[in-house]
């Protein structure tokens, strides 16, 4: 045997071997793949190498090489508590676990969140390498306006019938340039990077709240928001039907914006706390992973945001719509929910827990509310009020009557205005309107009796007598209950406010009949970012009924006079773009924003999500519409510089019209 040789043999392959790279498993881009779901489901997977990107209480994220596929995120994260102190961020390492999709039992309409778990065998490969996020507007970009191609029809996610299918179950193809959970998606678990953050309304009840960055956004409002509309103001895709993955047609006019472009901040991963925020606060460029929970993608910040320029204070002005003297033709009208709703902490318990407060008596905002109708509303001639509560308040002892609330609400506004209103409601039955049991909410109107009355020759109606239309032998048509409530026996209005009709007359004898609503509220929908698709809108059958009963009520006050002057305003709970609900009220009224021409982004009234979007809305007559028409929302409440200077959840609206 040649020792030489063999000895030159074994150097050389030991020399070999020690520069051979470890060996090898699946990349991160293959555990994640181009879906939402992970096609390496339940492997077990074996030197994946990835570089420490964040550390959170419970995990740590890891990021692979970049791939040209921007279906295919880079990124994932690894659940373990137990092996946070043999990694840091810097660290390139190998490793092995268990690929899964992680969704609370709790939460069964959430989407899962790519996991690796149980991770053993760490090796670390290099430390204090470089960590660069994916900057957002440079790097990518989200779309705006649609945010699956599973929300089926013009109307996005607001589209009828909802909860047609589950997109999960689907788990189709990513098309992140199109549709805004699909992009998040393809971000998920990756380091990111936000600059010039804008808030999109006020923290919730962990501090978390919405942003949008620099880049391109649609459906912007003049307080830096992003309103819920129409998309409107740029083309973008219309959402498809089914799961075709080919890319959607040209959008138009009649696609609704989602505003998925926006992405909420939750907790930093440091434990430090994020600053109070509202509607227009800019902050300074931050960086975070993103994330899938609690129905939302999020972004994790690695530590809190700062503050760079809160909103004026002094940005809300009192309306231009003034009332005129009793002899004009010209009436005002304001609309508020005069519900509060603030944030206390339980005892022993330091997380904020969000309460409400309807109107009562001894209500704290009461002086608020007050001050509002008189100082930016300007105490129009007529105001429709809704989540009115009893004289005893919250307190279910059987109380149904409000005038102590009402006395009190009218009094606070006389004091500061000088203005003495009158006020007229039905109480309900005990429990049957829906609300904080014992609450017994209601809607009611205040009115300057130097501008209106009630029209005369009618009773009052009780809580559960049927108002209807009356056609004299002169043809002056009334009502058989001055006020009254529009069927309030029909199972469409269980657990629900019925609504409240009058007719009123003028000194010099015009009539305006006016219809204050207060429909059943979202409670029980499900996410806009959740598995149902479209998301679940409930009970949106009820308002779908609801919506009808009053449309045929209108249609038989138009029946009897076509040339009627009608006003039908309050809370809605529901947007005008789910437009198959609003159809058989649209059909015979016009959305006073329309008529009086208020631009798309400007019309909200309240701030949720996301979203700055309406719930409160009114819808006028023809008559009216052929006339002189104005309308002001007053954001008193959605611009208020904290949550805690915010006297309702509803912003109060102002609308001037001619009844001659």
């Amino acid at each position: 045997m040649n020792w030489v040789y063999l000895l030159s043999f074994v150097t050389t392959c030991l020399a070999a071997a020690a520069k051979a790279p470890a060996p090898t498993g699946p990349t991160i881009a293959d555990i994640q793949g181009p879906g939402f779901q992970s096609p390496l489901l339940g492997q077990t997977v074996h030197n994946v190498t990835g570089l420490v990107t964040a550390k959170g209480p419970n995990g740590f994220w890891i990021a692979g090489d970049k791939v040209a596929d921007t279906r295919i995120s880079t990124g994932v994260y690894v659940f373990s508590s137990t092996v946070l102190d043999q990694v840091a961020v810097g660290d390139k390492i190998s490793l092995s676990a268990r690929v899964t999709e992680y969704r609370s039992k709790t939460a069964p309409n959430d989407l899962f969140l790519t996991e690796l778990e149980l991770p053993g065998n760490i090796t670390v490969l290099s430390q204090n390498n470089a960590v660069k996020p994916v900057v957002l507007g440079k790097d990518r970009s989200p779309p705006t306006e649609s945010l699956t191609p599973l929300d089926a029809g013009p109307d996005g996610f607001l589209s009828v019938p909802n909860n047609q299918t589950q997109l999960e179950a689907v788990n189709p193809t990513l098309q992140p340039e199109y549709y805004g959970l699909d992009f998040w998606e393809s971000l998920e678990g990756q380091l990111v990077q936000i600059k010039k953050p804008v808030a999109l309304g006020f923290g919730n009840n962990f501090g978390d709240f919405w942003v949008r960055g620099d880049w391109k956004v649609t459906g912007q409002n003049s307080r830096g928001g992003l309103t819920l509309a129409f998309g409107m103001l740029s083309p973008g895709p219309i959402i498809q039907t089914g799961t075709d993955c080919g890319a959607p047609t040209s959008g138009n006019k009649n696609t609704l914006d989602a505003n998925p472009e926006a992405i909420i901040i939750g907790s930093p991963l440091d434990k430090s706390k994020n600053p109070g925020v509202a509607l227009g606060t800019t902050l300074e460029d931050f960086t975070g992973v993103v994330t899938y929970q609690f129905g939302f993608y999020y972004i994790l910040p690695t530590t809190a945001l700062a503050v760079k320029k809160a909103p004026k204070t002094d940005a809300v002005k009192p309306t231009s719509l003034k009332s005129k003297p009793k002899q004009d033709c010209s009436i005002t009208f304001g609309d508020y929910n005069v519900r509060d709703m603030y944030e206390a902490s339980l005892l022993y318990n330091l997380t904020p827990l969000l309460q409400i407060e309807n109107l009562a008596p001894d209500s704290a905002h009461l002086p608020d509310i007050a001050n509002h109708i008189s100082q930016y509303l300007k105490t129009p001639d007529i105001v429709f009020v809704q989540e009115v509560q009893d004289n005893s308040g919250p307190t279910n002892d059987g109380t149904v009557s409000a005038n102590v609330t009402l006395t009190n609400l009218v009094n606070a506004i006389a004091v500061a205005s000088g203005v003495q209103y009158r006020f007229v409601d039905i109480a309900p039955v005990d429990g049957k309107d829906g609300g904080i049991p014992g609450g017994n909410i209601r809607q009611a109107y205040l009115y300057n009796p130097d501008k209106l009355e009630l029209a005369p020759g009618s009773p009052v109606g009780g809580s559960l007598d049927a108002v209807s239309v009356v056609v004299p032998p002169n043809k002056v048509i009334k009502l058989n209950y001055n006020p009254g409530r529009i069927d309030p026996t029909n199972e469409a209005w269980n657990s629900s406010r019925k609504p409240l009709v009058a007719q009123w007359q003028t000194p010099k004898g015009q009539k305006l009949f006016t219809i204050n609503l207060h429909l059943a509220s979202k409670g029980g929908s499900s996410s806009t970012q959740g598995n149902a698709r479209p998301p679940v809108n409930s009970p949106l059958a009820a308002r779908t009924s609801q919506i009808s009963l009053v449309s045929s009520f209108v249609e038989s006050v138009l029946s009897a006079d076509k040339n009627a002057n009608i006003i039908v305003a309050g809370d809605f709970n529901e947007f005008t773009q789910t437009r198959a609900l609003f159809k058989p009220l649209t059909d015979v009224l016009t959305d006073i924003d329309e008529a009086a021409g208020i631009d798309p982004v400007e019309r909200y009234s309240y701030v949720f999500d996301q979203n700055s979007q309406q719930l409160d809305h009114a819808f006028i007559s023809k008559a009216l519409k052929k006339r002189s028409v104005a309308f002001d929302h007053i954001h008193i409440n959605t611009w208020a510089p904290s949550l805690a200077e915010r006297i309702s959840d509803h912003d109060p609206s102002v609308g001037q019209v001619e009844l001659c």
